[in-house]
């Protein structure tokens, strides 16, 4: 649950153009066309060509954002612009990023609402000269609802944008240095037209197609595709080391609770060998008392699994409402409590599988007894 509250806000895929450095100076293409490709005797100190700021444009943004939407896989193509400014306190320009966004799509799939720790999203959508600051930077900036901040691009341009809220990511670096606008507002900010984009966020309707789908609109689109598995590595791989402790765990209980069946049914059998000896000569046969030992150890594992959901569900209560305060999190107050329906199933489920393995082998040895040597031996 706590990972799925961090990578909400992570796009399946982002779409954007990546600054590289020319792959081909003009000198060394002259020297080849001069002296052949194969001669390596010569090495190019001068570099003229470099990277130009345009190539952050996505080219015809609008024409991918149409495709995609057409796209049954997709589920929401959202658009971005995002730039470097600086905001001019006194004599000091602090170093910021400023992301414009469509925030009624924002809140909807990416729950910008709720990392917003004063004001309100629909005051960002209404109001061109809104901007949401990260609580770092409202903090250096002592910035409050209301105020009036400047701000210069990297042109050189300036601009008077108005604080309509406090935005708090749970990531101290990350809230130091980003903010967000309207992409309109940030396109009027850098004299921009209404095309100018520089990313494109798409959510997918099964987050598993994710990295394929990069592959294929990459190649499609000629812009860089960064999906969510290779963006979030190294928190997938802990998630993931997390979920097979907790499973482990939950087996190895599952298994010494099997034993204590299985102990129970192995006692209860010798204290029965009279009844299970009668129950055979009155013509019982040694599949009908397997059954009645396996009927009752799937009783116990029923009534087991009935009494673990139920303190189960007690404890996720009470746990709910333990007070739990982190920077990581600035919405949530309380223990984040997952009660989705399927760990009910599966702990339903490997209860009984427990149980009827740990019922299986008593219930075979006492389908197993001789009643002539029972009654015999009494």
């Amino acid at each position: 649950l706590l990972d799925g509250l961090i990578l909400n806000r992570t796009p399946h895929i982002r779409l954007y153009n990546e600054l590289k450095a020319s792959p081909e100076q003009p000198i060394a293409r002259e020297w080849q066309q001069q002296h052949g490709a194969a001669d390596t005797s010569a090495h190019h100190f001068i570099r003229s060509v470099k990277p130009k700021s345009e190539l952050q444009k996505l080219r015809n943004a609008l024409g991918i954002m149409r495709t995609l939407e057409k796209d049954p896989r997709v589920l929401d193509v959202t658009p971005r612009l995002v730039a470097q400014v600086f905001f001019n306190v006194g004599t000091t320009d602090l170093n910021a990023q400023i992301s414009g966004i469509e925030v009624e799509q924002e809140v909807r799939y990416y729950m910008f609402a709720d990392y917003l720790v004063q004001g309100e999203a629909r005051d960002l959508a209404t109001d061109n000269n809104a901007v949401v600051l990260g609580k770092g930077l409202a903090d250096m900036m002592e910035a409050k609802i209301g105020d009036v901040v400047q701000v210069t691009t990297a042109t050189g341009d300036r601009a008077l944008l108005r604080v309509s809220g406090i935005f708090q990511s749970g990531i101290a670096d990350y809230d130091k240095v980003q903010c967000y606008a309207s992409i309109r507002t940030v396109q009027e900010l850098l004299s921009r037209p209404g095309s100018y984009l520089t990313d494109i966020n798409v959510k997918l309707k099964d987050i598993t197609m994710a990295p394929a789908m990069a592959r294929e609109l990459a190649k499609r689109f000629d812009v860089d595709a960064l999906d969510i598995e290779t963006a979030n590595a190294q928190f997938e791989t802990g998630t993931k080391v997390r979920n097979i402790i907790s499973y482990a765990v939950g087996v190895v209980l599952l298994v010494v609770s099997g034993f204590g069946i299985y102990n129970i049914l192995n006692m209860l059998i010798y204290e029965k060998l009279d009844s299970i000896a009668i129950l055979k000569a009155t013509g019982f046969s040694g599949g009908d008392v397997r059954r009645i030992f396996l009927a009752l150890s799937m009783v116990i594992g029923a009534v087991g699994a009935a009494g673990g959901l139920l303190f189960g569900f007690v404890m996720q209560h009470i746990i709910d409402n333990i007070p739990f305060v982190t920077q990581a999190l600035p919405t949530v107050r309380t223990f984040p409590i997952d009660y989705d329906p399927k760990y009910y199933l599966i702990a339903v489920t490997f209860a009984l599988l427990t149980t009827w393995i740990a019922g299986w082998f008593p219930a075979r040895k006492a389908a197993e007894v001789d009643p002539v040597e029972i009654i015999r031996g009494k």
